[in-house]
């Protein structure tokens, strides 16, 4: 986690607008299987060689959008020109430009607008649900190669597509006279769908049943679909994975001296903000002008400013309004939503949040008045220091319901007015590590770990201990019968009750262990009764 951005993000060390069930050329191709070669498929834009394994196909780096270079910088993503002869998928295109981070040696290349597509290799009886993956990282870092989906579409026999978009200051910057300000990255997220629709046959997968799911900035990127107009026909269900349209923090939630905010951005706050920045880059002038002088700048020029632009706006023909009044209003897609968060989300910045170590007793004594005032002796109360162990972790398990934990679900009471919502909450209290460095706390189900009992990542197999194997497995079928019928509760398992805002607010506990997968009343557990009082 960055210390200058704002917003959330995933640490991991190491033509919009077809319509719907149309395939174009993709439709007619030879789809898995059924060719003299399974490892070719043709797509609309040509025919692309993957790699075959016993137990799935891959096919990487396809482009679903022309490079957003040159005059393109800045606007919402135009058709992939089709090639000659096969094209090589067994490799995944670059990442998009970001510092190292989650991409180890971080990238400078625009042209980065490519996905990937993993099947099962068995023959398809029918076509297989299609899940759409949305990366996290904050929108400031991440690629859809980071996550290694073989584990998920061969046991969940489904398509899984991963994708890149446009990230920070070239996903997400926003400037007077600049149509589409702060929202490329979904406008790309949108072109990916809209691909997959007129594509999936070509790979087995089903057009009519396209489940888009995402983690962190994924998840948040999905709830903003689920309100978008232009979003209207691109996806069938959506899995948000810790982030929702409610995603907020205080003062000092991540680090000492982060200012309180939302996920999503007011349009003009945007404008404002990216006039600033065209001033210190030069550009001045009339607005076109600038725009021109902006978009005639080297990818060096931008990259200072990465993570100085990582929030969707809202008051634009993406977000006509900000996405959780859209759900608080009942102007969302009628799509059946999974969604969940993990138990100690926080664990992972507070163990970094004095300068490298985990938060002192002397700083939590400090931002707790500067956070929380007049409320500090309440929150005190409902989280006795100790109860926790540590300042680190009361600040962890504080900040955790907060943020995610109380916006998730309360994200959950309002889509469940309108649309079937399944919720979950991961607690494995000793899941793989993120990192190969010792931990300096107990991080618990930190941001993300969740992702290990779906993915490998960053090219690492996670190593399970039977049980947490066991849930792994579980949590496959959970997400491949909600990809498929729309309801978790189909697979072979522990039950999965459907969450009702009224009359049963529970959500499906994953832990390993003979009892660990359960439902629990999360607003009692996580104090969310008490948070919805304090606001």
């Amino acid at each position: 986690m960055k210390r200058k951005t704002k917003g959330i993000a995933l640490t991991l060390v190491a033509a919009v607008g077809a319509s719907v069930g149309v395939l174009g050329t993709a439709g007619q191709a030879t789809g898995a299987g059924t060719g003299p070669d399974d490892a070719v498929v043709w797509t609309e834009g040509g025919a692309v060689r993957g790699s075959v394994t016993d137990d799935t196909r891959a096919f990487q780096g396809i482009p679903y959008a022309a490079p957003p270079v040159g005059a393109l910088r800045w606007q919402d993503p135009r058709p992939a020109a089709p090639w000659q002869g096969q094209r090589d998928g067994t490799r995944p295109g670059p990442a998009c430009p970001q510092d190292p981070g989650e991409v180890p040696a971080g990238s400078k290349n625009e042209d980065c607008l490519y996905l990937n597509v993993i099947t099962p290799a068995s023959d398809p009886a029918k076509p297989k649900p299609v899940v759409v993956w949305l990366h996290g990282g904050g929108f400031y870092m991440g690629a859809g190669s980071n996550y290694d989906a073989e584990r998920l579409a061969a046991r969940g026999d489904v398509v899984v597509v991963t994708v890149n978009y446009r990230l920070g200051i070239f996903g997400f910057f926003g400037h007077p006279g600049l149509p589409g300000s702060g929202t490329f990255g979904l406008r790309d997220q949108q072109a990916a769908m809209a691909w997959v629709r007129r594509n999936a046959a070509a790979f087995g997968g089903d057009a009519r049943n396209v489940t888009i799911a995402g983690q962190s900035a994924g998840a948040v990127s999905n709830c903003a679909h689920l309100t978008s107009p232009t979003a209207t026909g691109l996806f069938d269900k959506v899995v948000m994975q810790s982030g929702s349209c409610e995603t907020g923090w205080l003062t000092n939630f991540e680090y000492r001296g982060q200012k309180a905010d939302d996920i999503y951005e007011p349009l003009p706050a945007l404008e404002r903000q990216g006039r600033q920045a065209a001033t210190e880059l030069g550009c001045t002038g009339p607005d076109q002008a600038v725009v021109a002088c902006l978009r005639a700048l080297p990818v060096d020029s931008l990259m200072p400013r990465l993570g100085k632009f990582i929030q969707p706006a809202y008051g634009t023909a993406v977000l006509p309004e900000d996405p959780g009044t859209a759900v608080r209003r009942g102007r969302v897609h009628r799509t059946p939503v999974l969604s969940g968060n993990t138990r100690d989300e926080m664990t992972q910045s507070t163990s970094f949040y004095d300068t490298g170590e985990p938060m002192s007793e002397a700083t939590y004594d400090a931002v707790m008045t500067e956070t929380f005032g007049p409320n500090r002796a309440k929150i005190e109360a409902e989280y006795p220091r100790k109860a926790y162990g540590s300042a680190a972790l009361t600040w962890a398990a504080i900040t955790t319901d907060r943020k995610w934990a109380c916006t998730q679900y309360e994200t959950s009471r309002g889509l469940a007015r309108w649309v079937p919502v399944f919720q979950y909450e991961f607690a494995d209290p000793n899941p793989p590590l993120l990192s190969p460095l010792p931990p300096k706390m107990p991080m618990g189900a930190q941001h993300a770990s969740e992702l290990w009992s779906l993915f490998g990542l960053l090219g690492v197999t996670p190593k399970f201990t039977p049980e947490q194997q066991r849930l792994s497995e579980q949590m496959i079928d959970y997400w491949a019968s909600f990809a498929a019928t729309g309801d978790p509760g189909h697979a072979d398992g522990p039950r999965w009750p459907r969450f009702r805002a009224i009359g049963h607010p529970y959500v499906q506990e994953l832990a390993p262990g003979a009892d660990g997968i359960r439902p629990v009343d999360l607003a009692r557990q996580d104090h969310c009764r008490f948070w919805s009082r304090l606001r």
